[in-house]
């Protein structure tokens, strides 16, 4: 089976010498399987690498639905301990020097959801994520192919630096490799109790606070954090986030601890994919020089979602929303302030699904204003495109955002972003009350319903100014944030770890270190999944 190159278009960059070996590890990837933003980065920073000459084998588990085709297969037992389990891995080919190796276990994949049902996580999350990082070193170890590097993401992948450093340590293909973990949100550790070590291949003498310890829990995330040779996190401004209470979730002290290895590089998007050159969702495609084509967009946009298509519907300003709905969004700001926003000549489209009381709010307000406010519940691949090619402006208000990508979706459709200056947000849009005729946006700081009202009026006002609009406009759609330029980052890191001296087994660190590591458990801990 062949999969579809996220960026076939795309010249290739001239290979480097030595080209770099990277066995990346993650619970999720486009097409296979996706919730989030995680999904997008372990499809598209593959690609990027493999157009940079680099080669890159990506495992992840084979979800209900997915299906290898004639993909070739590989039976293997992936030892825990002196237990072993089961698996199939079904490899399948790529391009741009990216292949991807699902691990096939029905009992603990085969499921409805990747991570829970509507009752919950799954109890068995623990097993099953041991058993994708291990398993994925065991995929290296059959083939014997060693890696350059393990790249490992979210807690999901973090076992996977800890058996590297402890089982596998002395091994003749993987012994030495070195680990590179990011965080793609710190709100998820991977928490559960001790008594999964034994299970997992584990010693319990890694149940200490300088390893797997967190308030009395055994933390995959912490794991891969203390353990791996770098962390990496997905903003430059979010990397300096977490290390304070307020965005830290518990773990501020642990990445005190390894603050000078930890790096923010932001994420990149698909160019191919989100282009209003070439979308084909679009009805119309425009560039930053020829924008009239956007006004169809939106006509379009307002007919798929039963919003009048009279003269004044299509003047007024379209505010779009793509999003899950949830405190960490900033739904509680747009709850707090609904009646002020409401009272603004704007149209609304939300897209999107989460709490139920802000999907009950969201309904309510459809009710209340049906000739302004459209919604619509899940995911609708052609309506998220339509509303970034069709909306004038799109809100962002988060609490916390490690990075946020429809930001960037947003400044290369030309709809301007509303943004809270926090995260991967802070690092993209630049205020027009600042930045001058370099502003791509409008942010606010205060996580406040009155920040967030003062936000919208100012960015409605700037739509109100035709000729200031078309540069604010111009200059979002001129920005550069395409995966080649995060994927050379990436390269930086892996290559400035490559050499490292590998550490004895556990690593070392100082009485410093260890202070900071139980400074870290002062607060509450995050959340499992």
């Amino acid at each position: 089976m062949t999969v579809p190159s996220s960026a076939t278009k795309s010249k290739p960059t001239a290979a480097v010498e030595e080209p770099l070996q990277i066995l990346m590890v993650t619970s999720e990837a486009r097409p296979f399987a996706k919730t989030g933003g995680l999904a997008d980065v372990a499809a598209a920073l593959p690609a990027a690498l493999g157009r940079l000459g680099h080669r890159v084998t990506v495992v992840l588990p084979r979800y209900r639905g997915v299906d290898t085709g004639t993909a070739a297969s590989l039976r293997a037992d992936i030892p825990f301990g002196a237990n072993h389990y089961p698996v199939t891995f079904h490899e399948l080919a790529s391009t741009d020097n990216v292949r991807f190796v699902l691990i096939d276990a029905p009992d603990l994949f085969d499921r409805d959801g990747l991570y829970g049902s509507a009752q919950g996580d799954y109890t068995d999350n623990a097993f099953r994520f041991a058993v994708l990082s291990r398993g994925a070193l065991e995929y290296a170890r059959v083939r014997k192919f060693r890696p350059s590097i393990v790249h490992a993401h979210d807690w999901q992948a973090g076992l996977a630096p800890v058996y590297l450093r402890t089982v596998l340590s002395s091994d003749p293909v993987l012994g030495g490799v070195p680990a590179v973990l990011t965080i793609h949100n710190l709100a998820f550790q991977g928490q559960f109790g001790p008594d999964i070590l034994p299970w997992i291949g584990l010693g319990p003498d890694l149940f200490r606070v300088d390893a797997l310890e967190f308030w009395g829990r055994v933390s995959y995330l912490k794991g891969g954090i203390v353990f791996s040779d770098k962390v990496t996190t997905v903003s430059p401004t979010y990397a300096r986030e977490i290390l304070t209470p307020e965005y830290g979730f518990g773990f501020e002290g642990i990445l005190a601890s390894r603050s000078a290895d930890l790096v923010g590089i932001l994420n990149g998007i698909d160019t191919d994919v989100w282009d209003p050159q070439t979308d084909p969702y679009l009805p119309a495609h425009f560039t930053a020089d020829t924008l009239e084509p956007k006004a169809i967009v939106k006509k379009a946009l307002l007919e798929l979602v039963n919003l009048p298509l009279d003269a004044a519907s299509l003047a007024r300003p379209a505010i779009g929303l793509v999003s899950r709905l949830t405190d960490q969004k900033g739904f509680d700001l747009i709850a707090a302030a609904a009646e002020r926003l409401m009272a603004f000549d704007a149209t609304w489209v939300m897209l999107g699904s989460g709490e139920p009381q802000y999907e009950r709010f969201w309904r309510e307000l459809q009710r209340r204003y049906p000739e302004r406010v459209a919604v619509y519940f899940g995911f609708h691949e052609r309506l998220a495109h339509l509303i970034e090619g069709g909306c004038d402006l799109f809100l962002m208000p988060s609490r916390f955002e490690p990075c946020g990508l429809n930001q960037m979706y947003s400044l290369r459709y030309g709809t301007i972003p509303i943004v809270r200056a926090t995260g991967g947000l802070q690092d993209t849009v630049k205020d027009e009350t600042e930045a001058g005729r370099r502003a791509t946006g409008v942010s606010f700081v205060d996580y406040s319903p009155e920040a967030l009202v003062s936000a919208v009026g100012r960015a409605l006002e700037l739509y109100g100014k035709p000729k200031r609009w078309k540069v604010l406009q111009q200059t979002a759609m001129a920005q550069d944030h395409a995966w080649d330029v995060s994927g050379r980052e990436y390269v930086k890191v892996y290559r400035e770890v490559e050499n490292r001296k590998e550490t004895d087994g556990i690593r070392k660190g100082t009485d410093a270190d260890r202070r900071e590591l139980r400074t870290g458990n002062r607060r509450r801990p995050g959340r499992a999944r």
